[in-house]
């Protein structure tokens, strides 16, 4: 137990321990989770009476204070989401009888729609790990490894966190699926295209990693962190034409709505995404509904709209 595990009291401490050994949450869930309670205990300070003696208009006060200052929805939300699954947890294994939470409404979430890359700006973003100058001090392997990396993260969608933890044998030779440890620690099985595969398997026998091994290296043969990748796109930003920052989940957002934009099932994306519920992928419906309008303005002789 941490120290601040320890002054939020047992019930927190088992709560988090719930959260990861049951409900098997990721770390990165677990300790949102555990911030967000700290900084509501933190807030309260001596008025805090304990867990189980909070009422409704404690959390309306930390609410109304978190709108003065102005914090985003998304913030706030994710503050009470936390606040919510602990006292489910209290009242689904510690007899708490109701929730001080179901009171209170929180501000909806705006929900902005994902930027994505065009065919081209993508096509464009492939291409630049093998067209810039190579670093003579660099091994020769690094520029292939990245467009490995630009490759899996156009052909496969997957999270960034998802990404760093592949081993070498995650994509088998002459498979044309890879597995992928998503969230829950739940693994899914995800079509590799062509491409990807072979670039893959190109920079695999040329940096050497095999077997459980890290697939993605750094120079000096450790595994590449989130923040590493990050910076490799970075990298590429400073070169490109691209008008906009590059971000792994931008990739992600591309490869959804490519997807969709050519006519694929929404529920065949939601698998391919690791999405555990369709009203997360319904947000790319948004983008290709767009899309559809520009086609149909643009094509239909009787369309009528306004630009």
């Amino acid at each position: 137990m941490t120290p601040q595990s320890a002054e939020l009291g047992p019930l927190v401490f088992r709560f988090l321990e719930y959260m990861e050994a049951e409900r098997n949450a990721s770390p990165r869930t677990v300790e949102a989770y555990h911030r967000s309670l700290h900084l509501f205990r933190r807030w309260a300070g001596a008025d805090f009476c304990g867990w189980e003696s909070c009422g409704a208009d404690v959390f309306r006060s930390w609410l109304y204070e978190a709108l003065n200052e102005e914090l985003k929805p998304s913030t706030i939300r994710l503050r009470f989401a936390a606040l919510r699954s602990f006292y489910e947890y209290l009242m689904r294994r510690e007899g708490l009888q109701i929730s001080p939470l179901a009171e209170v409404s929180l501000p909806r979430a705006r929900q902005s729609l994902p930027v994505h890359l065009s065919l081209h700006q993508m096509e464009h973003l492939l291409a630049l790990p093998l067209r810039l100058p190579a670093d003579k001090k660099s091994p020769a392997w690094l520029p292939y490894r990245d467009v490995a990396i630009l490759e899996l993260f156009y052909s496969c969608g997957m999270r960034l966190s998802e990404l760093v933890a592949l081993n070498a044998d995650s994509l088998r030779p002459g498979e044309n699926c890879i597995r992928v440890l998503g969230k829950g620690r739940k693994v899914r099985l995800v079509p590799v295209g062509d491409y990807a595969r072979e670039a893959v398997e190109q920079y695999r026998e040329m940096a050497g990693v095999q077997g459980d091994e890290p697939l993605f290296i750094s120079r000096l043969g450790k595994r590449m962190s989130c923040r590493s990748v990050q910076l490799m796109l970075d990298k590429y930003l400073r070169n490109s034409e691209l008008p906009f920052h590059i971000s792994p989940h931008k990739l992600r957002h591309t490869f959804a709505t490519h997807l969709l934009d050519a006519g694929a099932d929404l529920r065949a994306v939601q698998e391919l995404l690791g999405h555990s519920s369709l009203a997360t992928t319904q947000i790319y419906t948004h983008v290709t509904k767009t899309r559809m309008q520009q086609v149909y303005r643009q094509a239909h002789p009787r369309a009528g709209w306004d630009d």
